[in-house]
């Protein structure tokens, strides 16, 4: 038997474990095997594109997952040095199944493995990952005494490099020629924005100074962890912005499938005044084209801010709330051919980027905007900035049920109603206008909150109170 539980290692949505006591390239072979007898053969794909980060564990387990897939009989496409973003472009330019290395902004001793079916169609806990770690898990425990499964034909290895056809593919779907001069302070936090950027953003013609922090690939971190919702990895950036007089900063996350804005105070701009922002340009030009507002769908999940479903409202278009993470977003995008979709992580996602996230086709369509008129990046977005929200909070609870309930009680006493859509949501529609998001973890006993509300004062109230019942002592 292996001393390796992939029930630790396989989570909700992707691989993720300390290298190499859980991802060795032993376990990255059978997890390849794995997807090549789940997915792709059954589903009959043509192939894997395989790319991975930065990080120095990356191309070995890269190797070893497609020596897993070839032996099943399975043709492997090899891009090497990408973002995430950039392999979904692979599996969706390509018509290929994904697997791209990452552990995101996990530190240096970490990996994993984001996995997807052509076209970016994702791979997660109710769509194969559960049966790929389970079968994974069995050929590791059947240790080296058993031969492994083998096709009788090997699939074949090709390497190519997509970043050009990349950065061409982004830059056709927003124009930034005919915008104003701009100044953009970027932080690659060593991560894969460091090789994404300059194909994008400076080559060409466009009429942008791009200002570089942090754009050497280096997996260990060593300026800061490369996770911009933390607000200490954003301090660098708001320094430089203000140093240089810069109209904004940009901040991606180690894989660079993530983007945070800095507005020219140095201020962050909330991932849902970028949702708001995005989803009205990409509204009006649906119907610029001919399509009516009303047959237009924006996805958000369900704790974004309510100005999100305000704006699409607003210009007669429909807004569909989902659950928190990716693949629900993604399967709500698909099943209503959403134009965009947008979370308050600062993941967005785009019907025209193969209903995948891309944190750099959410930066381009800020560029846009911003150079499109003349005021600066805080008064652009002032309009989205309506409430006033808490953030996300954690709290560890030992019966995650009971504290659940008495906030449920105490909220209901308030005149709020309730919906299960993920967790528990409470709102309060009358004055002082209210709402809050009480969400377990998958993984841990923890609760996550969300508040928002009319005013600060208000949002301050509801916080400490719901707070001081869900960390209340048994």
């Amino acid at each position: 038997m292996t001393a390796v539980r992939l029930a630790d290692v396989v989570k909700a949505y992707d691989v993720r474990g300390l290298v190499p006591e859980q991802l060795s390239p032993q376990v990255a072979t059978t997890l390849g095997t794995a997807f090549a007898q789940v997915v792709v053969l059954p589903e009959g794909e043509r192939g894997v594109v395989i790319g991975h980060d930065m990080r120095d564990s990356s191309p070995e387990l890269a190797r070893a997952f497609a020596a897993g897939v070839v032996a099943q009989g399975v043709d492997v496409t090899m891009v090497g040095l990408c973002s995430t973003d950039g392999l979904y472009h692979a599996s969706g330019s390509l018509g290929l199944a994904g697997a791209m290395f990452t552990a995101s902004h996990n530190p240096a001793r970490y990996n994993g493995i984001k996995l997807c079916r052509s076209a970016a169609r994702p791979v997660g806990q109710d769509s194969g990952l559960t049966e790929i770690r389970d079968l994974a898990q069995w050929l590791l425990d059947r240790g080296d005494h058993h031969p492994p499964m083998r096709a009788a034909v090997p699939g074949t290895i090709t390497e190519t490099d997509l970043l050009d056809d990349y950065a061409a593919y982004l830059r056709s779907l927003v124009d930034l020629r005919g915008g104003r001069p701009l100044t953009v302070v970027v932080d690659a936090g060593n991560g894969m924005a460091g090789l994404t950027v300059p194909a994008v953003l400076q080559r060409g013609d466009l009429p942008l100074t791009v200002v570089p922090l942090y754009f050497e690939l280096d997996g260990t971190f060593p300026h800061h962890e490369a996770n911009p919702l933390e607000p200490e990895n954003l301090r660098d950036l708001q320094a430089a912005v203000l140093a240089h007089g810069a109209d904004l900063g940009l901040a991606f996350d180690g894989d660079a499938d993530r983007c945070v804005v800095v507005d020219e105070r140095g201020e962050p701009v909330s991932p849902s005044a970028v949702t708001a922002l995005v989803a009205e340009r990409e509204i009006r030009k649906e119907v610029a084209s001919g399509r009516p507002a009303a047959e237009v769908t924006v996805v958000h999940n369900l704790i974004t801010s309510r100005a999100v479903g305000e704006t699409v409202d607003a210009l007669g278009a429909r807004a569909v709330r989902t659950r928190v993470g990716h693949s629900f977003v993604k399967a709500q995008m698909a099943e209503h051919e959403a134009v965009f979709g947008g979370e308050h992580s600062a993941h967005y996602y785009f019907r025209e980027f193969w209903y995948a996230d891309t944190g750099m086709l959410a930066a381009l369509h800020v560029l846009a905007a911003l150079g499109e008129q003349d005021a600066p990046m805080s008064s652009l977005v002032e309009r989205f900035d309506r409430y006033s929200a808490s953030g996300e909070i954690n709290s560890t609870v030992a019966d995650v049920a009971a504290a659940t309930e008495r906030v449920r009680a105490w909220a209901q006493d308030r005149g709020a109603v309730a919906d299960t859509l993920d967790g528990l949501t409470m709102s309060r529609e009358d004055d002082p206008v209210w709402w809050f998001s009480l969400r377990p973890s998958n993984t841990e006993p923890l609760l996550r909150l969300n508040v928002e509300a009319a005013d600060r004062t208000t949002m301050e109230q509801v916080r400490d109170d719901v707070l001081g019942l869900v960390r209340q002592e048994p």
